[in-house]
């Protein structure tokens, strides 16, 4: 699986007050957890691009003040309005233990049944799993070319060498639907977001007039 490498500082100290200040600096602040006692430091926020604003799934070697870390990140917050990433926390990794991890699912093939009409409907993007850290991979690949229409592929269905899947064995990663079926479940669902925004105008109104 991929590194990146990370370098951040200690944070001098913790609390709302603190976390403001170093926000105000376009820094992020973080935790690692994990082994021994949590650590309190901070990124610069542009530390996150190679990290979260990607597809693709990675390990960080966090270097912080000289010191080093094989880490995950684990969490991330975020501004409700300004969706700017407000705090991460990063867990430390034993190379002898496995840990798990989502992990990009890719589709591979061309389906027997998109070639008679069907459409590609995939559930799953990411998927959970399992496993040592150098027996993590980078992607799952699943491969579609045997799918008919009406069938799909559960996470039971998937194998991988020295890696244990998290997800439900039955939840679907990915099945071909007819092309009907697809756009019924569209009108379906557009039908239903404009029957519930129709519904809320009188609950506002209603709440308006009682102010009143």
């Amino acid at each position: 699986m991929k590194t990146i490498e990370i370098k951040g500082s200690l944070r001098e100290a913790v609390g709302k007050t603190n976390a403001r200040e170093t926000r105000k600096k376009e820094e992020v602040p973080c935790v690692l957890y994990g082994m021994g006692e949590n650590v309190h430091f901070k990124l610069n926020e542009k530390s996150f691009k190679q990290l979260v604003f990607t597809p693709e799934a990675c390990l960080v070697d966090l270097n912080i003040e000289g010191k080093k870390y094989k880490v995950v990140m684990r969490d991330l917050q975020f501004h409700p309005i300004s969706d700017k990433i407000t705090h991460a926390d990063f867990y430390q990794i034993d190379e002898k233990k496995p840990i798990w991890i989502h992990v990009p699912v890719v589709v591979e093939g061309t389906s027997e049944g998109i070639l008679k009409g069907g459409k590609l409907d995939q559930k799953m993007r990411k998927i959970k799993i399992k496993a040592l850290v150098d027996n993590l991979p980078d992607h799952i690949s699943v491969d579609i070319t045997p799918l008919e229409i009406g069938k799909s592929i559960k996470v039971g269905d998937l194998s991988f060498k020295n890696v244990e899947f998290l997800d439900p064995k039955n939840d679907v990663v990915v099945r071909i639907r007819t092309a009907r079926a697809a756009q019924l479940e569209a009108a379906t669902t557009e039908t239903t977001a404009a029957e519930g925004a129709e519904g809320a105008a009188p609950a506002d109104g209603k709440a308006e007039e009682g102010k009143k």
